[in-house]
């Protein structure tokens, strides 16, 4: 499998490339000399726009191309991305405004941003072209968008868009101003109303995937946002993959502290892996601590979830602990993994196990968190290029 590297606690993110993910063909040993000279290189859609800016200046009509748009040859580093990230001229770009920065990761970035046209706030994930070539995770960055395309739930965190630029890919989603684990950091503990809202609404989400064949992989407190009335939103499905029932996993992925027992130990594993996380979720709303601390590899972090017994505080409930001793159980087989489990559960008794009753319901753990005065927002010429440049002057206070 070779060597792998994981989260450590929550901040470090790992996927070791599938089989069937390397690029073929000649293009696997010319991308590298190809890249370097990109500062130099146009591509002919470049070219084609600015000839079409040029026209568009002298006449009032841009004349006639001899042959369509769709039928000019496309740069591969353009066409390695298609169809999930399509090509969208600079000027598309123009339209949006960087409000802030949400976050940064060796992922990539996300920012907070205004679409002028759409009067809408969204965040927008920007990856860099040559670092998702250099780790070999073009099939995961093109599923992810799909699987996204896919999924329509009210606790999902929706795509609004994707495309790229000529360095970089973007994906736009609906902008939420908190996420589950900046809440947990301000207050620790949640009170036990609070976390059955909580855990009914992550338990559709994820039966939902399941149905679908999809495996989340990443389920933790950092990718749960909440909307302005206090409800989850799903989100970051970089680390998910399709998985049909009764096909098996083999890849270690994820964060640490949320690793299943089976997922740690390289598979073989399947969606049950996902309750596993969600267990060490609701321990950790509910203790306000983890129920086992981080080390510093997966081998280490085998060893100690294997031979660690979590105890819960004299103050939980027995249908809670019930609930989390049955997620945090070693063997995947007898983890609740259907919706009917949790429908009869002794903690979910008077839960509607339905979206629209349950976001009527309030959640009064949610803060305020809006500021004193937005920042200014920082217009684009070229929203591709400029992007670098303004990312390294931005200080960490501007993180939100």
């Amino acid at each position: 499998m070779g060597a792998v590297s994981c989260r450590q606690g929550q901040h470090t993110q790992v996927s070791v490339p599938q089989k069937g993910g390397n690029i073929q063909g000649p293009w696997a040993q010319g991308w590298k000399s190809l890249w370097c000279g990109m500062g130099t290189i146009r591509s002919g859609l470049e070219e084609l726009w600015e000839l079409q800016r040029h026209q568009e200046s002298l006449q009032p009509a841009p004349l006639p191309l001899e042959k369509p748009l769709s039928e000019w040859p496309v740069p591969q580093f353009i066409s390695l991305f298609l169809p999930e990230f399509p090509m969208r001229p600079v000027r598309g770009q123009q339209d949006l405004k960087i409000l802030g920065l949400v976050a940064k990761g060796s992922f990539g970035t996300v920012l907070k941003v205004l679409d002028c046209a759409q009067k809408a706030v969204f965040a927008v994930k920007v990856v860099p072209k040559v670092k998702v070539l250099q780790r070999d995770t073009l099939r995961q960055c093109k599923e992810e968008v799909s699987i996204q395309r896919q999924i329509n739930h009210p606790f999902v965190h929706s795509l609004g868009d994707s495309w790229q630029g000529r360095r970089h890919l973007f994906i736009m989603c609906s902008y939420c101003s908190m996420d589950l684990y900046s809440l947990w950091s301000a207050v620790g503990g949640f009170p036990e109303a609070s976390i059955r809202l909580f855990a009914a609404e992550l338990v559709l989400v994820l039966c939902y995937l399941h149905d679908l064949g999809i495996i989340h992989r990443d389920v933790k407190m950092e990718n749960i946002l909440l909307d302005e009335r206090g409800h989850l939103k799903l989100t970051d499905f970089g680390l998910s993959r399709r998985l049909s029932q009764g096909a098996r996993a083999y890849t270690i992925c994820g964060t640490l502290q949320y690793m299943a027992p089976e997922v740690l130990s390289g598979g073989p594993y399947n969606h049950t892996a996902d309750w596993w996380s969600l267990g060490v979720l609701l321990f950790s709303l509910t203790t306000g601590k983890f129920p086992v601390a981080a080390e510093r590899d997966h081998v280490t972090m085998l060893a100690s979830v294997t031979h660690c017994e979590s105890e819960m505080p004299a103050s939980v409930t027995q249908e809670l602990s019930l609930l989390l001793h049955e997620l945090l159980c070693q063997n995947p087989l007898h983890r609740p993994r259907y919706l009917h489990h949790f429908q009869v559960h002794p903690f979910f008794w008077g839960v509607p196990f339905d979206p629209e009753l349950l976001k009527k319901q309030p959640v009064n753990l949610v803060m305020d968190t809006q500021g004193t005065s937005p920042p200014e927002s920082v217009p684009f010429k070229d929203f591709d290029c400029d992007l670098e440049s303004w990312v390294h002057s931005t200080s960490a206070d501007f993180l939100q």
